[in-house]
């Protein structure tokens, strides 16, 4: 079972899930998760809960009480949020390079998806009519304890784009493509060091070459420890190939941490 997150209180999660409803032969099923309407298309379910999904610590573990199986994979449908209100299409793994601020717990990583995630950026990049940024954003927020894979992908920045329904109907599509493909799908996967925010190098290579990214953590969070990398490593479904630093947007002192493991565990180390 794969697993569509909503909620109601994002309405770029509503607009998602209208759209996913209206296109995609999803119907209503007799259940109810968190109060809410459960709709199924095949073997994919779209959920919604009350609340902000970023605080959804043991989501796997609510569904599996609710349905009885715990879901091989989460994609959360949601809004991004940005003072420049940029207006983007976004996809990034879970998870606290330091405190958490928003969600999950402190240096604490949830399991990313490579090939969902670089997949739903070539989808997305391949639909996108809007003129919009299309890009990988670093890992970041909650929930961090999730047991079975999971991914963001959103809408952003502000309500204009929020509520664009077309939109709403490039993320349904990605979604859907995205939970169909990823498990038939093999790219070499890398751990990325460094850069700012919205990983412009990591989206690059992941764009233009075969490069697909789990955990991102960005100039911001450095130094970054040994352990936090190996977290981040471990913390990857399927085997991580290399370890990408962008290295003008890397500090000293987590370029040579990033090497050292990257020698110590026999991985590729690119710079760029």
């Amino acid at each position: 079972m794969k697993v569509i997150m909503t909620t109601k209180v994002d309405p770029a999660s509503m607009n998602i899930l209208d759209k996913l409803v209206e296109y995609f032969s999803f119907r209503e099923v007799e259940i109810r998760f968190d109060g809410n309407p459960v709709f199924k298309s095949g073997d994919t379910l779209i959920l919604t809960t009350n609340d902000e999904m970023i605080y959804y610590d043991g989501l796997d573990d609510a569904i599996a009480k609710a349905l009885g199986t715990k879901p091989e994979i989460i994609a959360f449908a949601s809004r991004h949020s940005s003072r420049q209100k940029l207006p983007a299409l976004t996809t990034h793994v879970t998870g606290n390079w330091g405190k958490a601020m928003y969600g999950g717990r402190d240096e604490d990583l949830a399991v990313a998806q490579p090939n969902a995630m670089k997949l739903a950026l070539l989808k997305m990049y391949e639909l996108n009519d809007l003129g919009w940024t299309v890009c990988y954003e670093a890992t970041h927020h909650g929930p961090s304890v999730l047991s079975v894979p999971s991914f963001f992908i959103e809408i952003g920045s502000s309500r204009e784009e929020w509520t664009n329904e077309r939109a709403g109907e490039i993320i349904a599509e990605t979604i859907v493509h995205t939970l169909k493909e990823y498990g038939k799908k093999k790219f070499k996967t890398a751990l990325g060091i460094g850069g700012g925010h919205y990983a412009p190098k990591e989206t690059k290579r992941a764009l233009e070459g075969d490069l697909a990214f789990g955990h991102i953590a960005p100039k911001y969070t450095h130094p970054l420890s040994r352990d936090l990398m190996i977290q981040a490593l471990e913390r990857t479904e399927g085997e991580v190939e290399a370890v990408y630093v962008d290295w003008k947007g890397t500090k000293r002192e987590t370029r040579e941490t990033a090497k050292s493991v990257a020698d110590e565990l026999g991985l590729e180390f690119i710079k760029d």
